[in-house]
C-alpha cells in the first residue's frame, strides 16, 4: 500500500536538519518499500502493508529522533487519501491559476467547525480557508511569507498539528 508522509518543520530555515538520503535509509531499515523523497523539505513516499496511518506516525517520529535526534512530526495517509483530498479541493480555480499560493496543512486530528471558524475570524487579511478530512485548505493571495496566518496561529485554533504543501508540491507527490 502507497503512502505519503510529511514531516514537520524538517530542513527549514536551517533547523532539524535530516539528509533525506539517511531519512530513506531509515525508511527502508524500518521495512519500508519504495522509499522516495521529494525536495529537501521532508516529503516521503513509501510502501508498507500496514494501513494505521497513527502507527506509522509514530513509527517514523520514535525512529527519525532515535537516529537523528530530532523530535519532529509525521503525518502520514495513504494513497488513497491522498486522492480524496485532491478531490475534495474547493478551490479549483486557485489550484489552476496559482498553485504556488493554495497550501493544503495536513492536521494529525480531524478538525472542528467551530475551531475552523474561530480561526477564520482571527484572521484579518485576505486570506481564506476551508476544511478538509484532517486537512485544512489555506489560499494565500498576497503570500505565505508576510502572512500573519502562520503554522502556530492555526494551531493555537484547531488544538492540532499541521503541516503544509503547497499545491505544486500535493500534485508532484501524488504522482
Amino acid at each position: 500500500m502507497h503512502h505519503v508522509a510529511l514531516l514537520r518543520a524538517v530542513n527549514v530555515g536551517g533547523n532539524s536538519t535530516i539528509k533525506m538520503a539517511e531519512l530513506r535509509g531509515l525508511g527502508e531499515r524500518l521495512g519500508y518499500v519504495g522509499v522516495k523523497t521529494l525536495l529537501q523539505s521532508g516529503n516521503l513516499i513509501f510502501d508498507t502493508d500496514e494501513a494505521d496511518t497513527q502507527a506509522l506516525e509514530r513509527s517514523w517520529e520514535h525512529a527519525v529522533e532515535a537516529q537523528f535526534g530530532v523530535r519532529t512530526t509525521f503525518l502520514v495517509r495513504t494513497a488513497a487519501q491522498w486522492q480524496a483530498l485532491i478531490a475534495a479541493n474547493p478551490f479549483a480555480t486557485e489550484a489552476k491559476e496559482d498553485p504556488s499560493h493554495l497550501l493544503v496543512l495536513l492536521t494529525r486530528d480531524a478538525i472542528a467547525k467551530a475551531d475552523v471558524d474561530a480561526l477564520r475570524a482571527a484572521v484579518k487579511a485576505r486570506e481564506y480557508m476551508a476544511a478538509g478530512e484532517r486537512c485544512l485548505y489555506v489560499v494565500y493571495p498576497d503570500g505565505i511569507g508576510t502572512s500573519k496566518l502562520t503554522a502556530k496561529l492555526i494551531e493555537h485554533h484547531l488544538g492540532t498539528k499541521v503541516t503544509g504543501r503547497n499545491w505544486n508540491t500535493v500534485m508532484k507527490l501524488a504522482e
